[in-house]
């Protein structure tokens, strides 16, 4: 017997689904710009098809990233995901190799335990290919039901695994979660129910509580055995046609994301098919919640990413849900899929774009001078003008021949309109701009601002070298161009938003900082680090709130009792600055003190001669 009409919802769930993906995965390749599908194309036939594979086992299947953040919620999703892996894998070769047939009908492997019972094969007898598949499917299945528990204590007790919000569910949602959660303990039921039926059949574990059942059900075992068999197959059914509607359509859509992103395939400024491929991957995990500093410090709470991602899903994207970010990148860097949600919403700010601003009325047209360097201040650095100072200072001491090339503050890098979602004007600014960098004849641009450094780099294309000025510092350091004397105490180092997370500028900064001070460590820093509380990306919170996330992230900095707190961002310097009760200041005025004979002088209480 291979047949019985229990199997069809199943067989009706998995077909649907199939679809579903199939007709999605060509919409979204199709809808793909010509350069990005001929780039799919050729992946597909290259070495980057099997990393691909290989980051799907680590990160799809094992969850390398959630095991990385609490081995307790990695272990969690490992277990539903690589575990439903195995039982797939293990069940269809079992199924082989018990009907002699290569060619199943996709029900069979999944039912095969209502349709074989063999006698011949005691449980424990591993180590016979029949008795190896009983005892293996047995183990994987107590794995998941492990990993299941798991997920129905984390619903009700989140901070055990190190998270202290989940997000609240739709109705999708809960339809599949709990057709899920049934499957396997079903299943198990099921397996067990006809093993103790039939006296034999069964793994190490199934069959142990199958002969159990027996003893308790001995008269009608065998049709709760059938009546499992159709919940069973009812609960995948279910699951497999709610998927694509609810939160678990990223099981299937993370795998082509993956594929994307190893093949080259990116952003781009409008909505394309890879930002609809990054909204689906999205599993409402809620990681990106509790690092959100407008939910820790100010317990707002139905803005975060996964609220808005849902939002877009859901076609009822809101100004309010897109405008109220910081735009500080914590949510990416600790998303275990890796979904830029900032560029996410700078793509939809553009649809609540106001105030078009004539950029073009205002900017210089041409430069006279040309220079081998150009220093770009940045707006932010002229309301920090000690930077500037010492900027220019160094420049002087290192002998360097440089053009300054927004000294009458009347130039900016587009950023601002491009987190307003002014996206046009900041192209004009960006064009023109680039035309004043080309005719200066520079090869390296140096900048101040870790959000000019960031825009330079990304969206101006330039064909010179463009570096923050921490990183220029310490170029001239390592050169010998810069005696340096002093030497600062206890010095805390506080990672800008756009120059760590936004650009991967770590290290230099804090080079830089170890010829001229002792730098202690934090908890939150690098990737990890808190946004300052001034970003420039939300404008739609009062003064309480911006305070609020301020005094967060100087506790944090403030825990290793610094003397200093140094950073490498105008804006954070600003910011930091109006609450800090130590004296905070940027590597470049730090290193300008260090400079003996320096006249420029702003930290001298904190400084001895080395």
């Amino acid at each position: 017997m291979t047949f019985n009409i229990f199997v069809l919802p199943f067989s009706l769930g998995f077909i649907f689904l199939l679809l579903t993906i199939f007709f999605r995965y060509r919409k979204w390749i199709k809808a793909l710009e010509k350069e990005d599908r001929i780039r799919f194309s050729r992946g597909l036939h290259s070495r980057k098809f099997f990393l691909s594979l290989k980051e799907i086992l680590f990160e799809s299947l094992l969850h390398r990233k959630m095991f990385r953040k609490n081995p307790l919620l990695g272990y969690m999703h490992m277990t539903f995901a690589f575990g439903w892996f195995l039982l797939i894998i293990l069940g269809n070769l079992e199924s082989r190799i018990y009907s002699g047939w290569w060619i199943n009908p996709p029900y069979y492997p999944i039912f095969m335990k209502f349709f074989i019972h063999d006698k011949h094969v005691l449980p424990f007898e591993i180590f016979t290919v029949p008795g190896f598949f009983r005892f293996s499917m047995d183990l994987v299945l107590v794995v998941i039901l492990s990993g299941l528990v798991l997920a129905i204590i984390k619903r009700r007790r989140s901070r055990w695994f190190g998270i202290q919000r989940t997000t609240r569910l739709q109705l999708t949602d809960k339809v599949a979660m709990t057709c899920l959660w049934l499957i396997f303990p079903l299943r198990f039921l099921a397996e067990s129910f006809t093993s103790g039926a039939y006296g034999y059949g069964g793994g190490f574990v199934t069959q142990h509580f199958g002969n159990l059942l027996a003893i308790l059900y001995p008269f009608s075992d065998k049709s709760i055995a059938y009546g499992f068999w159709w919940f069973y197959s009812l609960s995948l059914g279910i699951f497999f046609v709610t998927l694509p509607y609810s939160r678990y359509m990223h099981i299937p859509t993370e795998l082509l994301l993956i594929l994307f992103r190893n093949f080259g395939i990116k952003h781009v400024k409008s909505f394309s098919a890879y930002a609809d491929v990054e909204v689906f991957s999205c599993s409402r995990c809620g990681v990106c919640i509790d690092v959100c500093q407008l939910a820790t410090a100010n317990s707002i709470l139905n803005i975060q990413s996964v609220y808005f991602i849902q939002s877009i899903r859901d076609r009822d994207v809101r100004a309010d849900i897109t405008m109220k970010c910081l735009l500080c990148g914590r949510c990416t860097d600790t998303c275990p899929v890796g979904i830029n949600t900032d560029s996410l919403r700078l793509i939809e700010r553009r649809n609540f774009a106001i105030n078009q601003l004539p950029v073009q009325d205002y900017i210089p047209v041409s430069i006279r001078e040309k220079a081998e360097i150009i220093y770009f201040a940045g707006c932010m650095t002229h309301l920090t003008p000690g930077i500037i100072k010492s900027m220019i200072t160094i420049f002087k001491t290192a002998d360097v021949d440089f053009l300054f090339l927004d000294e009458e503050k009347t130039i900016c890098c587009g950023r601002p309109l491009m987190i307003t979602g002014q996206e046009d004007q900041a192209a004009k600014m960006i064009g023109m701009n680039n035309h004043l960098i080309k005719t200066s004849g520079a090869k390296l641009l140096v900048t101040s601002c870790p959000i000019c450094y960031r825009i330079f780099r990304e969206e101006y294309k330039l064909d010179i070298e463009v570096l923050h000025h921490s990183q220029y510092i310490l170029q001239l350091i390592r050169k010998g161009k810069i005696p340096l004397q002093a030497y600062f105490r206890n010095v805390v180092y506080h990672d800008p938003c756009e120059l760590g997370r936004g650009s991967g500028v770590y290290m230099e900064p804090r080079e830089v900082l170890e010829k001229v001070a002792d730098v202690r460590s934090i908890i939150n820093e690098k990737n990890r680090s808190l946004c300052c509380g001034g970003s420039l990306g939300i404008l739609n919170i009062d003064r309480h709130q911006r305070d609020a996330i301020i005094h967060e992230t100087l506790k944090t900095l403030m825990s290793g009792n610094p003397e200093m707190i140094a950073t490498a961002c105008p804006l954070c310097k600003k910011t930091l600055s109006k609450h800090s009760s130590v004296m905070v200041r940027d590597i470049a005025e730090i290193v300008c003190q260090a400079i003996p004979g320096t006249k420029y002088n702003p930290v001298a209480q904190l400084t001895k001669v080395i």
